[in-house]
């Protein structure tokens, strides 16, 4: 099985195939409060994840997605006036949870109960540098591109190297 490596120095997302080469490369956006595990601290978690869930997949590219129900494309929200949120999620959700008891899992560090997704976003010209509130910002093409290639149990590696 595959694996995702995510280096949040390099602001990259690492497609990892079953003999450990890469790949794909995707640049992405993490937090722009650092990482951390913390609830409540709006910082990128370390440590290893594995994907629980995969939303969207037979959604539209830019769909729109509040607490995780589509909403409509970006532009259709703009047209409706939907009030959107501080970081609007699009096109993908891979929902992380933590693999690590105390460091990423359970308590107040518990990465599934921060709602830490792999995502598509409404800015990508900020792909590339800190820009989210804690999760992983990815353009939504590639954000549906890797979705495709990667299957629920797939484990996430976020280090900060």
């Amino acid at each position: 099985m595959s694996s995702i490596r995510i280096n949040v120095a390099e602001q990259k997302l690492y497609l990892i195939d079953d003999r450990g080469s890469v790949s794909a490369e995707y640049a992405v956006s993490t937090s722009r409060y650092g990482t951390g595990n913390e609830n409540g601290s709006e910082k990128t978690p370390l440590g290893l994840h594995r994907v629980k869930q995969k939303i969207g997949g037979a959604m539209p590219i830019n769909m729109v997605f509040v607490g995780r129900e589509p909403k409509g494309t970006l532009q259709e929200c703009i047209e409706q006036g939907i009030e959107l949120p501080q970081d609007v999620i699009t096109s993908r959700i891979l929902w992380l949870e933590g693999m690590e008891p105390g460091r990423n899992q359970g308590g107040y560090v518990d990465s599934c109960n921060r709602y830490i997704y792999i995502h598509g976003t409404s800015e990508e010209d900020k792909i590339g540098t800190p820009a989210s509130i804690g999760c992983i910002r990815m353009r939504n093409q590639d954000v549906i591109d890797l979705s495709r290639q990667v299957d629920i149990g797939t484990e996430v590696l976020i280090e900060d190297v």
